[in-house]
């Protein structure tokens, strides 16, 4: 069984940094991409970043893009989520997720559907 379990969240200002760790444990960690998403009060999760198996691709929504850097560490088994110049509308539970298949390193999913191993959140706040 895959396990995912989120850390790095917390409250912080407008302009702040942080970073998100993601530590996977069940499977072969490095076979796997793996994504982060979003999602704030009263709204629908969102794709925020995505990166391949080996991690030389990266896809990241418009909204993160330039601020936020997703990466992985496949001897530690965790993915993280650097993320620089935080805004008020960031302020979101944030999610990291697997896809139960494989994909060659090219492929990067993006869409929810694709992936079925999901952490329990961390709080992000950012107050203006």
């Amino acid at each position: 069984q895959v396990q995912l379990v989120e850390s790095g969240g917390g409250v912080v200002q407008a302009g702040d940094s942080l970073r998100l760790s993601c530590a996977a444990s069940g499977r072969t960690f490095s076979s796997y991409p793996m994504g982060w998403f979003r999602q704030g009060p009263g709204k629908e999760r969102e794709f925020v970043a995505a990166l391949s198996w080996s991690g030389s691709r990266t896809n990241y929504a418009d909204s993160v893009k330039g601020r936020f850097t997703i990466s992985r560490d496949n001897a530690k088994n965790t993915v993280y989520l650097q993320m620089d110049s935080l805004k008020p509308e960031d302020a979101a539970v944030y999610y990291c997720a697997a896809p139960g298949s494989s994909y060659n390193s090219y492929s990067i999913p993006m869409k929810i559907y694709e992936y079925d191993y999901w952490g329990q959140g961390t709080q992000v706040t950012v107050s203006s």
